[in-house]
């Protein structure tokens, strides 16, 4: 090559545009226990807590989603699926995701949320040093059992036999147990526990809370009920009892009362930390964070139903009265 030609073809080189291949989007996989369309709340939730982290949906990340639809058996197998596409973090976004989630892989990044503590069910070793590649969000939930109690006797003061409806399959058993039975015991009431894990179970149980002469009735924490909020609420307003579960959409669908911790700002949370998870950061180096927040709702016209009048005192503690 003479030099005029070794010009010619080095200028052309130097001014050749330089490609730069684009580097794909992350994805994270969205493992949750309950089903899309009674979580939508929680995914808008979870969304902005990434945005907070400049991470978008469809621009800059993608969010693979994987919902057990209350079947609990399934999520082993979902996590595996999502170890399998080799996402880079997982979002275990209910109580029991986070073992399976975590029982799945060792090496990718998992943000949960549970409403549990997070040290008694084996995810991390503590809250302040998690240590490994888990990290999250707690809510109120299990420890709010006491006051449940408290608050469904304050409307039904009559109440002699409060029923505790629980999933015998649950993570929650042992805690939501233990908790109503120590709250019992402070009231001086008497506790019947009813067990149900399926749709048919449910049906059977409310069935039967006359025959056992329940007069209120507790619904324990648990995924699967979260899934069934509206039939529980249809249910007792069939069966005339007086009854408390955590969230509001239960309240909002015709159950009595709801109070529990803000499960919106948790999934806030887990979306901030999957953000700082994308950005580099170690689920090891970030603590537990735990919402203290609670939220109370009562339904007014349930309580009409119901031939209660609540007490003032009761009233002017909630968040919110749904008509």
């Amino acid at each position: 090559m003479d030099r005029r030609q070794f010009l010619t073809t080095s200028l052309a080189m130097l001014a050749a545009p330089v490609v730069v291949k684009a580097q794909p989007a992350p994805v994270v996989g969205f493992l949750n226990g309950a089903s899309a369309a009674l979580s939508e709340s929680y995914v808008r939730a979870y969304r902005q807590g990434l945005e907070e982290m400049r991470y978008v949906e469809g621009r800059n990340v993608t969010i693979d989603f994987r919902w057990a639809d209350g079947q609990y058996a399934r999520l082993p197998s979902l996590a595996e699926e999502l170890v399998r596409r080799g996402v880079n973090v997982i979002a275990a976004t209910s109580t029991p995701t986070g073992l399976p989630a975590k029982r799945a892989t060792t090496t990718i990044p998992i943000v949960f949320v549970t409403g549990s503590d997070p040290v008694e069910q084996g995810l991390v070793s503590s809250l302040s040093r998690p240590g490994g590649n888990l990290t999250g969000a707690t809510t109120l939930a299990v420890g709010l059992g006491q006051k449940r109690l408290e608050l469904i006797h304050a409307a039904a003061p009559k109440a002699s036999v409060i029923g505790l409806l629980v999933n015998p399959t649950g993570p929650n058993l042992t805690s939501v147990m233990r908790e109503a039975q120590s709250a019992m015991r402070a009231l001086g009431l008497t506790l019947h526990v009813v067990k149900a894990s399926t749709v048919e179970e449910l049906e059977t149980v409310f069935a039967g809370l006359r025959t056992a002469r329940v007069d209120a009735l507790v619904i324990g924490t648990d995924t699967f009920y979260n899934s069934q909020s509206a039939r529980l609420a249809a249910l007792t307003v069939r069966h005339a009892v007086p009854a408390i579960y955590q969230y509001r959409d239960f309240t909002a669908a015709g159950g009595l009362m709801s109070y529990g911790g803000s499960i919106t700002d948790a999934y806030r949370v887990a979306g901030l930390y999957t953000g700082r998870v994308l950005n580099g950061e170690k689920p090891a180096d970030l603590p537990v964070q735990q919402s203290t927040k609670a939220e109370f709702y009562i339904n007014v016209k349930a309580a009409t139903k119901l031939g209660l009048t609540m007490p003032q005192a009761v009233l002017l503690r909630a968040d919110e009265l749904i008509e």
